[in-house]
Protein backbone atom coordinates (compact mmCIF):
# COMPACT_ATOMS: atom_id res chain seq x y z
CA UNK A 1 0.00 0.00 0.00
CA UNK A 2 2.81 2.37 0.84
CA UNK A 3 4.42 1.62 -2.52
CA UNK A 4 1.14 2.51 -4.19
CA UNK A 5 0.98 5.97 -2.57
CA UNK A 6 4.56 6.74 -3.40
CA UNK A 7 3.91 5.89 -7.01
CA UNK A 8 0.80 8.11 -7.13
CA UNK A 9 2.66 11.10 -5.61
CA UNK A 10 5.49 10.76 -8.09
CA UNK A 11 3.00 10.61 -10.95
CA UNK A 12 1.31 13.82 -9.84
CA UNK A 13 4.62 15.64 -9.62
CA UNK A 14 5.60 14.52 -13.10
CA UNK A 15 2.17 15.60 -14.42
CA UNK A 16 2.51 19.06 -12.86
CA UNK A 17 5.93 19.55 -14.40
CA UNK A 18 4.62 18.50 -17.76
CA UNK A 19 1.74 20.94 -17.62
CA UNK A 20 4.06 23.77 -16.57
CA UNK A 21 6.30 23.04 -19.47
CA UNK A 22 3.35 23.28 -21.84
CA UNK A 23 1.98 26.74 -20.46
CA UNK A 24 2.52 29.90 -22.61
CA UNK A 25 4.04 33.24 -21.53
CA UNK A 26 1.94 35.54 -19.24
CA UNK A 27 -0.30 38.04 -21.02
CA UNK A 28 -0.48 41.85 -20.27
CA UNK A 29 -1.99 43.01 -16.95
CA UNK A 30 -5.65 43.82 -17.07
CA UNK A 31 -7.12 47.26 -16.09
CA UNK A 32 -6.99 48.26 -12.42
CA UNK A 33 -10.12 47.38 -10.56
CA UNK A 34 -12.18 49.91 -8.54
CA UNK A 35 -10.78 51.08 -5.20
CA UNK A 36 -12.03 49.29 -2.20
CA UNK A 37 -13.69 51.09 0.74
CA UNK A 38 -11.47 53.45 2.82
CA UNK A 39 -10.06 52.04 5.93
CA UNK A 40 -10.59 53.62 9.37
CA UNK A 41 -9.00 57.12 9.93
CA UNK A 42 -5.70 57.19 11.67
CA UNK A 43 -4.98 59.31 14.75
CA UNK A 44 -4.77 63.15 14.29
CA UNK A 45 -1.33 64.59 13.80
CA UNK A 46 0.13 67.42 15.95
CA UNK A 47 -1.31 71.02 15.46
CA UNK A 48 0.66 73.29 13.14
CA UNK A 49 1.90 76.78 14.11
CA UNK A 50 -0.75 79.58 14.53
CA UNK A 51 -1.27 81.67 11.40
CA UNK A 52 -1.09 85.51 11.26
CA UNK A 53 -4.05 87.52 12.60
CA UNK A 54 -6.49 88.56 9.90
CA UNK A 55 -7.85 92.12 9.41
CA UNK A 56 -10.61 93.31 11.74
CA UNK A 57 -14.03 94.14 10.28
CA UNK A 58 -14.33 97.77 9.19
CA UNK A 59 -10.59 98.24 9.54
CA UNK A 60 -10.13 95.86 6.63
CA UNK A 61 -12.42 98.02 4.52
CA UNK A 62 -10.26 101.02 5.37
CA UNK A 63 -7.01 99.23 4.57
CA UNK A 64 -5.88 99.20 8.19
CA UNK A 65 -5.89 95.49 8.88
CA UNK A 66 -3.67 95.53 11.96
CA UNK A 67 -5.98 97.82 14.00
CA UNK A 68 -8.61 96.78 16.50
CA UNK A 69 -12.03 98.09 17.48
CA UNK A 70 -11.52 97.16 21.11
CA UNK A 71 -9.35 100.19 21.83
CA UNK A 72 -12.64 102.09 22.08
CA UNK A 73 -15.39 99.45 21.98
CA UNK A 74 -14.68 97.52 25.16
CA UNK A 75 -16.33 96.78 28.49
CA UNK A 76 -15.26 100.06 30.09
CA UNK A 77 -17.37 103.25 30.23
CA UNK A 78 -15.01 105.01 27.82
CA UNK A 79 -17.83 105.64 25.33
CA UNK A 80 -21.02 105.04 27.30
CA UNK A 81 -20.02 107.46 30.05
CA UNK A 82 -19.53 110.26 27.55
CA UNK A 83 -22.77 109.40 25.76
CA UNK A 84 -24.69 109.58 29.03
CA UNK A 85 -23.26 112.99 29.93
CA UNK A 86 -23.76 114.31 26.39
CA UNK A 87 -27.42 113.23 26.43
CA UNK A 88 -27.98 115.68 29.31
CA UNK A 89 -26.21 118.58 27.59
CA UNK A 90 -27.73 121.32 25.45
CA UNK A 91 -26.09 119.68 22.44
CA UNK A 92 -27.86 116.41 23.24
CA UNK A 93 -31.31 117.81 24.02
CA UNK A 94 -33.85 120.21 22.60
CA UNK A 95 -35.03 120.77 19.06
CA UNK A 96 -32.46 123.28 17.81
CA UNK A 97 -31.07 120.71 15.37
CA UNK A 98 -34.24 120.75 13.25
CA UNK A 99 -33.21 124.21 12.02
CA UNK A 100 -30.35 122.45 10.24
CA UNK A 101 -32.52 122.04 7.16
CA UNK A 102 -31.97 125.75 6.48
CA UNK A 103 -28.79 126.72 4.63
CA UNK A 104 -28.22 129.66 6.96
CA UNK A 105 -28.45 127.41 10.02
CA UNK A 106 -27.09 124.03 8.87
CA UNK A 107 -23.44 124.68 9.67
CA UNK A 108 -24.10 125.01 13.39
CA UNK A 109 -27.52 123.50 14.05
CA UNK A 110 -26.87 120.12 12.42
CA UNK A 111 -24.02 117.84 13.44
CA UNK A 112 -23.78 116.51 9.90
CA UNK A 113 -23.92 120.05 8.57
CA UNK A 114 -21.12 121.08 10.92
CA UNK A 115 -18.88 118.25 9.70
CA UNK A 116 -19.60 119.18 6.09
CA UNK A 117 -18.90 122.85 6.80
CA UNK A 118 -15.48 122.10 8.29
CA UNK A 119 -14.60 119.66 5.51
CA UNK A 120 -15.41 122.35 2.92
CA UNK A 121 -13.40 125.01 4.77
CA UNK A 122 -16.52 127.10 5.21
CA UNK A 123 -17.96 129.17 8.04
CA UNK A 124 -21.62 129.50 9.12
CA UNK A 125 -22.06 132.48 6.82
CA UNK A 126 -20.99 130.66 3.66
CA UNK A 127 -22.94 127.38 3.88
CA UNK A 128 -25.13 127.24 0.78
CA UNK A 129 -27.24 124.14 1.38
CA UNK A 130 -29.28 122.89 4.30
CA UNK A 131 -28.94 119.38 5.71
CA UNK A 132 -31.91 117.29 4.53
CA UNK A 133 -31.36 114.92 7.48
CA UNK A 134 -30.12 117.11 10.33
CA UNK A 135 -28.58 115.54 13.41
CA UNK A 136 -27.67 116.79 16.85
CA UNK A 137 -24.14 117.97 17.55
CA UNK A 138 -23.03 114.47 18.50
CA UNK A 139 -19.75 112.53 18.68
CA UNK A 140 -19.20 112.64 14.92
CA UNK A 141 -19.60 116.41 14.83
CA UNK A 142 -16.58 117.05 17.05
CA UNK A 143 -14.39 113.95 16.77
CA UNK A 144 -12.57 111.99 14.04
CA UNK A 145 -14.84 108.98 14.51
CA UNK A 146 -13.82 105.82 12.57
CA UNK A 147 -10.94 107.41 10.73
CA UNK A 148 -8.03 105.35 12.09
CA UNK A 149 -10.15 102.84 14.05
CA UNK A 150 -8.04 103.47 17.15
CA UNK A 151 -8.38 105.69 20.20
CA UNK A 152 -6.81 108.44 18.07
CA UNK A 153 -10.32 108.92 16.67
CA UNK A 154 -11.21 110.83 19.83
CA UNK A 155 -9.11 113.74 18.52
CA UNK A 156 -11.17 116.83 17.76
CA UNK A 157 -11.81 117.61 14.12
CA UNK A 158 -9.84 120.84 14.11
CA UNK A 159 -7.89 123.17 16.36
CA UNK A 160 -7.18 125.73 13.65
CA UNK A 161 -7.63 129.40 14.63
CA UNK A 162 -11.02 130.81 13.65
CA UNK A 163 -11.53 134.10 11.84
CA UNK A 164 -14.73 135.65 13.17
CA UNK A 165 -16.66 136.12 9.95
CA UNK A 166 -18.93 138.88 11.29
CA UNK A 167 -16.12 140.91 12.88
CA UNK A 168 -13.54 141.83 10.26
CA UNK A 169 -9.89 141.27 11.10
CA UNK A 170 -10.49 139.37 14.37
CA UNK A 171 -9.21 135.82 14.93
CA UNK A 172 -9.94 133.51 17.85
CA UNK A 173 -6.96 131.31 18.71
CA UNK A 174 -7.73 129.38 21.87
CA UNK A 175 -6.27 125.90 21.36
CA UNK A 176 -8.84 123.11 21.49
CA UNK A 177 -11.48 125.78 22.14
CA UNK A 178 -11.08 126.76 18.49
CA UNK A 179 -13.37 123.88 17.60
CA UNK A 180 -16.12 125.50 19.68
CA UNK A 181 -15.49 128.96 18.22
CA UNK A 182 -16.45 127.77 14.74
CA UNK A 183 -20.06 128.15 15.91
CA UNK A 184 -19.84 130.03 19.19
CA UNK A 185 -19.14 133.35 17.53
CA UNK A 186 -21.22 136.45 16.73
CA UNK A 187 -23.24 136.28 13.54
CA UNK A 188 -23.45 140.05 13.26
CA UNK A 189 -22.11 143.24 14.77
CA UNK A 190 -23.99 146.36 15.75
CA UNK A 191 -25.42 147.97 12.59
CA UNK A 192 -24.80 151.50 11.37
CA UNK A 193 -27.48 154.07 12.10
CA UNK A 194 -29.35 155.94 9.37
CA UNK A 195 -30.52 159.40 10.36
CA UNK A 196 -29.97 158.51 13.98
CA UNK A 197 -32.18 155.41 13.79
CA UNK A 198 -31.42 151.68 13.85
CA UNK A 199 -33.85 149.67 11.74
CA UNK A 200 -34.33 145.99 11.05
CA UNK A 201 -34.80 145.03 14.70
CA UNK A 202 -36.43 141.59 14.98
CA UNK A 203 -36.97 138.88 17.57
CA UNK A 204 -33.56 137.48 16.53
CA UNK A 205 -31.76 140.81 16.79
CA UNK A 206 -28.39 140.93 18.53
CA UNK A 207 -25.13 139.02 18.00
CA UNK A 208 -27.15 135.76 17.78
CA UNK A 209 -27.06 132.79 20.12
CA UNK A 210 -23.69 131.59 21.36
CA UNK A 211 -21.29 134.51 20.70
CA UNK A 212 -18.98 133.54 23.56
CA UNK A 213 -15.77 133.74 21.53
CA UNK A 214 -16.58 137.38 20.79
CA UNK A 215 -17.05 138.13 24.49
CA UNK A 216 -13.75 136.42 25.34
CA UNK A 217 -12.02 138.57 22.73
CA UNK A 218 -13.78 141.77 23.79
CA UNK A 219 -15.58 142.40 20.50
CA UNK A 220 -19.07 142.46 18.96
CA UNK A 221 -20.69 144.80 21.48
CA UNK A 222 -21.99 148.33 20.85
CA UNK A 223 -20.64 151.70 21.87
CA UNK A 224 -17.25 150.69 23.25
CA UNK A 225 -14.05 148.93 22.18
CA UNK A 226 -12.82 146.13 24.38
CA UNK A 227 -9.80 143.91 24.86
CA UNK A 228 -9.40 140.15 25.29
CA UNK A 229 -10.22 138.84 28.73
CA UNK A 230 -7.89 136.96 31.07
CA UNK A 231 -9.67 133.67 30.43
CA UNK A 232 -8.75 133.98 26.77
CA UNK A 233 -5.21 135.15 27.40
CA UNK A 234 -4.03 132.68 30.04
CA UNK A 235 -6.28 129.61 29.98
CA UNK A 236 -4.78 126.98 27.71
CA UNK A 237 -7.54 125.32 25.73
CA UNK A 238 -10.00 128.13 26.62
CA UNK A 239 -13.53 126.72 26.29
CA UNK A 240 -12.49 123.06 26.65
CA UNK A 241 -10.44 123.63 29.80
CA UNK A 242 -13.23 125.41 31.68
CA UNK A 243 -16.27 123.56 30.34
CA UNK A 244 -14.96 120.00 30.27
CA UNK A 245 -12.29 119.93 32.97
CA UNK A 246 -9.77 117.19 33.60
CA UNK A 247 -12.45 114.50 33.25
CA UNK A 248 -13.56 115.68 29.80
CA UNK A 249 -17.16 116.02 30.95
CA UNK A 250 -19.53 115.99 28.02
CA UNK A 251 -22.27 117.88 29.84
CA UNK A 252 -20.20 120.94 28.84
CA UNK A 253 -21.21 122.64 32.08
CA UNK A 254 -18.42 124.82 33.51
CA UNK A 255 -16.23 122.95 35.98
CA UNK A 256 -15.60 124.71 39.32
CA UNK A 257 -12.52 122.55 39.85
CA UNK A 258 -11.03 124.08 36.72
CA UNK A 259 -11.59 127.54 38.21
CA UNK A 260 -9.92 126.52 41.44
CA UNK A 261 -6.67 125.89 39.61
CA UNK A 262 -6.31 129.69 39.49
CA UNK A 263 -8.85 130.65 42.17
CA UNK A 264 -8.15 128.11 44.95
CA UNK A 265 -10.65 129.67 47.37
CA UNK A 266 -13.54 129.78 44.88
CA UNK A 267 -16.74 128.20 46.17
CA UNK A 268 -18.85 129.17 43.15
CA UNK A 269 -18.49 130.83 39.75
CA UNK A 270 -19.37 134.17 41.37
CA UNK A 271 -15.71 134.90 42.04
CA UNK A 272 -15.22 138.29 43.69
CA UNK A 273 -18.96 138.86 43.28
CA UNK A 274 -18.66 139.54 39.54
CA UNK A 275 -21.79 137.64 38.58
CA UNK A 276 -23.84 139.22 41.35
CA UNK A 277 -22.79 142.69 40.26
CA UNK A 278 -23.43 142.06 36.56
CA UNK A 279 -26.87 140.56 37.23
CA UNK A 280 -27.89 143.57 39.31
CA UNK A 281 -26.76 145.96 36.57
CA UNK A 282 -28.60 143.92 33.91
CA UNK A 283 -31.79 144.04 35.95
CA UNK A 284 -31.49 147.81 36.23
CA UNK A 285 -30.75 148.22 32.53
CA UNK A 286 -33.64 145.93 31.62
CA UNK A 287 -36.05 148.09 33.61
CA UNK A 288 -34.85 151.18 31.72
CA UNK A 289 -35.39 149.42 28.38
CA UNK A 290 -38.91 148.45 29.39
CA UNK A 291 -39.55 152.11 30.25
CA UNK A 292 -38.13 153.08 26.84
CA UNK A 293 -40.72 150.82 25.20
CA UNK A 294 -38.29 148.48 23.45
CA UNK A 295 -38.67 145.52 25.82
CA UNK A 296 -41.63 143.93 27.52
CA UNK A 297 -41.72 142.76 31.13
CA UNK A 298 -43.32 139.60 29.76
CA UNK A 299 -40.45 138.82 27.40
CA UNK A 300 -38.25 136.34 29.30
CA UNK A 301 -36.28 135.51 26.16
CA UNK A 302 -35.26 139.13 25.69
CA UNK A 303 -37.04 139.64 22.38
CA UNK A 304 -37.43 143.31 21.41
CA UNK A 305 -40.93 144.68 20.99
CA UNK A 306 -40.01 147.18 18.24
CA UNK A 307 -38.67 147.10 14.68
CA UNK A 308 -36.62 150.26 15.02
CA UNK A 309 -35.20 152.49 17.73
CA UNK A 310 -33.09 155.58 18.21
CA UNK A 311 -29.40 154.74 18.07
CA UNK A 312 -28.73 155.42 21.74
CA UNK A 313 -31.60 153.17 22.84
CA UNK A 314 -30.57 150.51 20.34
CA UNK A 315 -27.03 150.47 21.79
CA UNK A 316 -28.38 149.72 25.25
CA UNK A 317 -30.81 147.11 23.91
CA UNK A 318 -28.14 145.35 21.85
CA UNK A 319 -25.70 145.14 24.75
CA UNK A 320 -28.38 143.93 27.14
CA UNK A 321 -29.29 141.11 24.73
CA UNK A 322 -25.60 140.26 24.21
CA UNK A 323 -24.81 139.96 27.92
CA UNK A 324 -28.06 138.63 29.37
CA UNK A 325 -29.36 136.31 26.66
CA UNK A 326 -26.49 135.44 24.35
CA UNK A 327 -23.21 135.19 26.29
CA UNK A 328 -24.93 134.28 29.59
CA UNK A 329 -21.71 134.04 31.62
CA UNK A 330 -22.66 137.10 33.69
CA UNK A 331 -19.20 138.53 33.24
CA UNK A 332 -17.12 135.41 33.76
CA UNK A 333 -15.89 135.27 30.17
CA UNK A 334 -14.62 138.85 30.23
CA UNK A 335 -15.52 140.91 33.32
CA UNK A 336 -13.88 144.13 32.14
CA UNK A 337 -15.56 144.13 28.72
CA UNK A 338 -18.92 143.12 30.16
CA UNK A 339 -18.91 146.06 32.56
CA UNK A 340 -17.64 148.41 29.86
CA UNK A 341 -20.64 147.44 27.70
CA UNK A 342 -22.97 148.08 30.61
CA UNK A 343 -21.33 151.46 31.26
CA UNK A 344 -21.79 152.42 27.60
CA UNK A 345 -25.42 151.31 27.73
CA UNK A 346 -26.30 153.39 30.77
CA UNK A 347 -24.53 156.39 29.28
CA UNK A 348 -26.44 155.95 26.01
CA UNK A 349 -29.67 156.19 27.98
CA UNK A 350 -28.47 159.30 29.80
CA UNK A 351 -27.85 157.47 33.05
CA UNK A 352 -24.81 157.31 35.28
CA UNK A 353 -23.02 153.97 34.87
Amino acid sequence: MRTKYLFLGAFLIVLALALAACAGTAGPAGPEGPAGPAGPAGPAGPAGPEGPQGPAGEAAMAGTGDLTCTECHNETTLITGKETAWSESLHGTGEAYVRGTSSSCAGCHSGGGFSAMLAAGQNPGTVEEGDPNPTRQDCRACHEIHTTYTSADFAVRTTDPVELYAIEGVTFDGGEGNLCANCHQPRRGFPEAENGMITGITSHWGPHHGPQSGMLLGVAGAGVEGTPGTHYMVVEGTCVTCHMGDNASHTFEPDLAACQACHPDAESFDINGVQTEVQARLDELGDLLVQAGVLSENSPDGHPTVEEAEENVAIALYNWIYIAHEDKSLGVHNPAYTNALLDASFEALGQQP
